[in-house]
This record gives C-alpha cells, sequence and structure tokens, in this order.
C-alpha cells in the first residue's frame, strides 16, 4: 500500500518510516498538516497515519478535508496520545476510521495495517465494480440510440436531436438542412433477392452515408429503407450539393439490382434564419421533395420549397 505518515516530531516520523519499510509499504512523509494536505493533493494514498497535535492544520482538520474529496476513498488512522474518550469520538466524527494511542507498538501497527490492506483490497474491488458497470450502462445507452441493423441513430434519437437544434437555430440564428434518402424500388429488390440481400444493401448504403458525411453531420435511420441526414450550418445549395454526392457515390458503388444498379433518391428540405420551424413539418417537406425525387424518375435529389410563415 502507499502510506501518507504526517507526523511533527523527527523522532515518531522516523518510527513511521522504520516500520513502514519493514512491512514492505511504500510510504510518504509529512512534517506538518499542511505538507500532508499538499502530498494529498498530488497523488492518492490508500491510507494516512496522522499526529492528532500539529502546527497548522490537525490532525481532525486534515481528516476533514480529505473527507470533503470525492476521488477514491483512503482509510485514515488518527495517531494521538490523546486516548480519552472524547477524542476518540472527536477524531472518528471528523472521519477518521480508526485510532492509534502512541506510544505504540510495532505489532499494533501491524495489525491496523492489515485490517488496512483489506478495506482497501474491498474498495478496490468496489471500484472495479462500479467502473465496469459504467461501461456497461453507457454500452447499454449507446445501444439504445443505434439501428441494430445499420448501426446509424435511430429515430427516437433522430427526433430529440431535431428539437434540440431547431430550438438552437430559432434562437440563435443560421441555417440547417435535412437530406431524406430512400432506396429506389427497394420492394422489389427485397421481393427478387430476399430479406438478407435487402439488409446487407441497407448496410452499405448506410455505410456509404456515414463515410460521406462531415463529422458535425448526423445520419440516421428514418424507417424502413429511409435515411436521415441532418447538416448543420448548412443552407439549401449546400445540402443538395451533399445529397448529390451522396447520391452519385452509391451509383457508382454498382450494386446488382435486376437490370440495373441499386441507386437512391433524395429530399432536401432547408430552415433559414428567421424560419420558424417544427421537425415534424421540415421532415414532412423533406419527404414531399422525395416524392418528387422519385416521380421525377428516381436516382436523382429535389429540394423543398421553404416553410410558410405562420400568421
Amino acid at each position: 500500500m502507499r502510506v501518507l505518515a504526517a507526523d511533527d516530531s523527527p523522532t515518531s516520523r522516523l518510527v513511521l518510516a522504520r516500520e513502514l519499510k519493514r512491512l514492505g509499504h511504500d510510504y510518504v512523509l509529512a512534517a506538518d498538516g499542511a505538507q500532508a494536505l499538499a502530498a494529498l493533493q498530488e497523488a492518492h494514498v490508500d491510507v494516512v497515519i496522522s499526529n492528532w497535535l500539529m502546527p497548522g492544520i490537525e490532525g481532525p482538520e486534515l481528516c476533514r478535508r480529505l473527507r470533503e474529496d470525492d476521488g477514491p476513498y483512503t482509510y485514515f488512522i488518527m495517531l494521538t496520545s490523546l486516548d480519552e474518550p472524547r477524542y476518540v469520538m472527536e477524531g472518528m466524527r471528523a472521519g477518521a476510521d480508526d485510532y492509534l494511542v502512541k506510544p505504540f507498538s510495532p505489532d499494533e501497527l501491524e495489525a491496523r495495517l492489515i485490517g488496512v490492506q483489506r478495506v482497501v483490497a474491498l474498495h478496490r474491488r468496489l471500484s472495479a465494480q462500479q467502473a465496469e458497470l459504467e461501461r456497461r450502462g453507457a454500452r447499454l445507452l449507446e445501444s439504445s440510440r443505434r439501428d441494430h441493423l445499420t448501426g446509424l441513430l435511430n429515430r427516437r434519437c433522430q427526433d430529440e436531436a431535431l428539437d434540440e437544434l431547431l430550438a438552437r437555430y430559432a434562437r440563435y440564428g443560421g441555417s440547417f438542412s435535412v437530406a431524406l434518402f430512400d432506396v429506389d424500388r427497394f420492394k422489389h429488390y427485397n421481393d427478387s433477392l430476399g430479406h438478407v440481400a435487402g439488409d446487407e444493401v441497407l448496410r452499405t448504403i448506410a455505410d456509404a452515408l456515414s463515410a460521406q458525411c462531415r463529422e458535425v453531420d448526423r445520419a440516421y435511420r428514418y424507417g424502413g429503407e429511409e435515411l436521415l441526414l441532418a447538416l448543420p450550418e448548412t443552407g439549401l445549395d449546400d445540402a443538395v450539393a451533399a445529397a448529390e454526392r451522396i447520391r452519385a457515390h452509391v451509383e457508382r458503388l454498382a450494386l446488382p439490382h435486376g437490370d440495373g444498379r441499386v441507386t437512391v433518391s433524395a429530399g432536401v428540405a432547408t430552415v433559414e434564419p428567421g424560419d420558424q420551424e417544427r421537425s415534424d413539418r421540415l421532415l414532412e417537406r423533406a419527404d414531399r421533395a422525395l416524392y418528387e425525387a422519385k416521380r421525377a424518375g428516381r436516382n436523382r435529389v429535389a429540394s423543398a420549397s421553404r416553410p410558410v410563415a405562420a400568421a
């Protein structure tokens, strides 16, 4: 273990250092409470053995300050010749875990530290378990935000993000766009080649969409064979250009589909400075633009008009 021994008596520090070395512990010595507090701020120790009466910061105050730290738990042994019950209680109320009365024998110190080792080992196990639970919780949270087939963010995550983005742009201004993509003739693809092949196509297109995104963009599985791309700080012309780049990229993948290849169509809608738009209306405009792209022959990008101002 790593032990901090704080005592204003050079003789007491020498005795503590000798015994801690004999017992095989790493140790740091402090001549008063201020030195001990500085040492605690520099690095974590497993246990503090602190004299009660020291210049400046005394043992109980050092313990109280240590307990204000929310880092890993540090065991605290109060070392003093004040062995009256009221002093014992005062030290324990300050946050001490144990009490060692001067003069102490080597066996007494060793016995205390054996108990400390068990407590430290328990805290380490609990800390490791807590860290693992937090990692599992983070993985579970991330999993709940992802579409299991494509790996894109899911519809629930999309709705929350769009509401937040629209609120931000309504307050601070700027342009914000979405591009809604749909795999052309996907039902026919599924019917002719099977759902396994259809799933693979969706994953491939989702990967292509993610690869073409900027770092600030976010891609979502909107539903079925529809994928949504959110484009912050992007006006209509740039959003259409981004959607066209993705459309062309998918076409270049040359995924076979009957006598041709798999393609996508896209509908783009934008919120410009001063627009007051809800996420559902923004998505409706993108969906209408997507419908126009498909009606015009598919494998193309269409854009929606600006929202009608509220009366």
